[in-house]
């Protein structure tokens, strides 16, 4: 098991854990949480070993075999699939002890080592590797291409393969759902339940963790505490025990109160001096019951569009792709993804885009968005239609040398005078006011957006939708930088949302509190989905099903 005792861990001058302790056993599987900043990441490199305790215990196993996924963006020309199989350790240490038998040429040791190869499971390693892959959304294609062929996001797809691929007996993660779908993410969820070790992970996906954890470790004012079941249990305790704690704090105040009023009265009276300061002693001996703070909601809402066009937009026969390279021969085809989409966004629509990876969820919010073209048929855009538009990659709008207040004073400059807010509003004190409802105060709106995390970027990105007062959303992928609090806040402001709304999550809670209506986008069309969520996380475990069949097939 893993035991902290009373352990202190210190970052610079902050203290994030202060005589801390708590038990995991053997098998279980722990969601970590807490505020942005508490401490979870430094935790994590204290189960590692890359980051030491400043006191106390911490005791894991010595036996215990540890993965995690690797941070670092990997530079490899080998294959998808030798880049996996090289995460599993025992398979490597025994390839090792082969080759080192076979050097030495004896005999004895070489039949050993070709007996814990076998154990280790080379030869069903490719097999055992491209599942992984496949399963995380790649394509059957796509197993031989170099690994410095992908983009970053599917990158660190392959790095978190390689971790599953791993014998472990503690499994750490960080953030794991944070660049798959939503068909990868199904499918990492009903692989971990598998999963034997014990494991602990960082998320701020709700269902995630409500899927895959049975046990909550809250890293709450620099201590640790164990809750006995996954998240949404979690805040329910966590609900209780505030409301108690706020009904101890109210007696303690009205005792201390008391006390004070005492004191007060008699403290200058010779008689009652000795009873005043025997009061005084019991004040400052009495334990404060630390205030009662919620988590620092961030709350927010979409102003009320200036128009509601109905229909917001129409497409008629619309063919959504990408067009050939600009240096492709002039006989070179664009790259059709969706054809032959004819639909139309209503005012007050709510609509989730679904489909498995790569069938084009993206493409179609794009081409909406005016972000590409549609390669074919057109798309008829209501009078007066204001959409704003948040990419998956934030880096698509943000400029990295630029502040927050460059972002506003150019957004300002740009948007059109019949929508624009009033002068005031878009002079520099007011743009700094705006700015600080999304927690960008004092010096962070001077700050290089480049230099800013995920989370602060996506909030930069919210603070321009809300500003350009749109009537139609098209939200791809808002929730992957976004902590708890600030996705609930946007679920809230989604619900209160005057417009239409399209959007592309793999967050579940999100889709069932905002969304209720649903469109496939599979096999090159786009079609009503006629069921709920928990309808299509079957639909797309056959899909991935189906998916590994045809691989199997088609490589033998």
């Amino acid at each position: 098991m893993i035991i902290l005792k009373n352990v202190a861990l210190r970052r610079g001058s902050k203290v994030l854990l202060d005589n801390a302790s708590v038990t995991l056993n053997p098998g279980e599987k722990v969601g970590l949480v807490g505020r942005n900043g508490a401490g979870k990441s430094s935790l994590f490199a204290v189960l590692n070993g890359s980051l030491h305790e400043d006191g106390g215990d911490v005791s894991i196993p010595a036996q215990w075999r540890m993965a995690q996924v690797a941070q670092d963006m990997p530079e490899t020309g080998e294959s998808a699939t030798e880049f996996v199989i090289e995460g599993d350790t025992v398979l490597l240490a025994a390839q090792a002890e082969v080759a080192a038998a076979e050097a030495g040429d004896d005999g004895m040791r070489m039949a050993h080592a070709y007996t814990a190869l076998s154990d280790a499971g080379a030869y069903d390693a490719p097999a055992r590797a491209q599942a992984l892959i496949l399963g995380l959304g790649f394509s059957v294609a796509e197993l031989d291409r170099p690994v410095n062929s992908f983009s970053g996001g599917w990158r660190m797809r392959l790095q978190l393969a390689r971790a599953l691929m791993c014998p472990s007996d503690l499994l750490l993660l960080d953030e794991p759902t944070n660049h798959l779908d939503l068909d990868a993410l199904v499918w990492l969820e009903a692989w971990l339940k598998n999963y034997t070790g014990t494991m602990v992970v960082i998320s701020h996906d709700r269902e995630f963790l409500d899927a895959v954890t049975g046990v909550t470790l809250h890293v709450d004012n620099a201590k640790l505490v164990r809750y006995g079941g996954n998240y949404s249990k979690f805040e329910d305790m966590r609900a209780e025990q505030m409301l108690l704690q706020q009904a101890a704090q109210a007696k303690q105040q009205e005792k201390m109160a008391h006390l004070q009023k005492f004191i007060d009265r008699f403290k200058a009276k010779a008689s009652k001096a000795k009873q005043a300061q025997s009061r005084v002693k019991a004040l400052e001996r009495m334990e404060k019951i630390a205030p009662v703070l919620a988590d620092a909601d961030f709350q927010f809402e979409f102003k009320e569009p200036f128009s509601l066009p109905n229909p917001m937009l129409s497409m008629s026969e619309a063919v959504f792709g990408y067009p050939a390279a600009a240096e492709a021969d002039a006989d070179t085809p664009p790259t059709v993804i969706v054809r032959n989409v004819n639909r139309s966004v209503l005012a007050g629509q709510r609509i989730g885009i679904l489909g498995a990876n790569g069938q084009g969820k993206s493409t179609l919010v794009k081409t909406v968005a005016g972000a590409l073209e549609p390669i074919a048929g057109e798309i008829i855009r209501g009078k007066g239609l204001t959409i704003g538009y948040f990419s998956q990659q934030e880096l698509d709008v943000l400029r990295p040398a630029d502040n927050p207040l460059d972002h506003m004073f150019r957004l300002a400059r740009d948007t059109p005078a019949a929508v624009r807010p009033s002068a005031q509003e878009c002079r520099e004190q007011g743009l700094r006011n705006f700015l600080g409802t999304f927690n960008f105060n004092g010096d962070m709106v001077k700050q290089a957006v480049g230099s800013m995390s995920g989370g602060e970027k996506a909030r930069l990105v919210l603070c321009m939708l809300v500003w350009q007062r749109p009537n139609l959303l098209l939200l791809d992928e808002p929730t992957n930088h976004l902590d708890l609090a600030t996705r609930e806040a946007l679920s809230v402001a989604l619900n209160e949302f005057e417009g239409s709304v399209m959007l592309v999550s793999h967050d579940r809670a999100l889709l069932r509190a905002v969304c209720d209506e649903f469109w496939l986008v599979s096999r090159g069309g786009v079609k009503d989905f006629d069921g709920d969520l928990d309808d299509y996380q079957v639909y797309l475990l056959d899909e991935a099903r189906r998916r590994r069949e045809e691989a199997a097939g088609g490589r033998k």
